[in-house]
């Protein structure tokens, strides 16, 4: 079981249970100083995957309204992939 602990007293306090070989990758990252603390990690993960779904929501609602205006042909994962490709250059 892993304590989070904040120093800004106005961030909710959880409790988290991880898995060995998660809890173990946790502590490798700290150790490596990619991080100071495993709070400090598990909320950056969080952030990068708020992140990634509003991006997936965001190219969601761009395939969805492509696909109303009738001016492709293509389908949802054909759009996907060729912005996809875009995206990765």
């Amino acid at each position: 079981m892993v304590y989070i602990y904040t120093k800004n007293k106005t961030m909710p306090r959880q409790s988290i249970s991880f898995s060995k070989p998660n809890d173990e990758w946790l502590k490798a990252q700290v150790d490596n100083e990619e991080y100071s603390s495993k709070s400090e990690l598990v909320n950056d993960l969080i952030r990068q995957a708020r992140k990634q779904h509003a991006q997936i929501d965001w190219i969601r609602a761009k395939l969805e309204k492509s696909e109303r205006s009738g001016f492709t042909s293509d389908n949802k994962e054909q759009i996907l992939k060729q912005s996809k490709t875009l995206l990765n250059g």
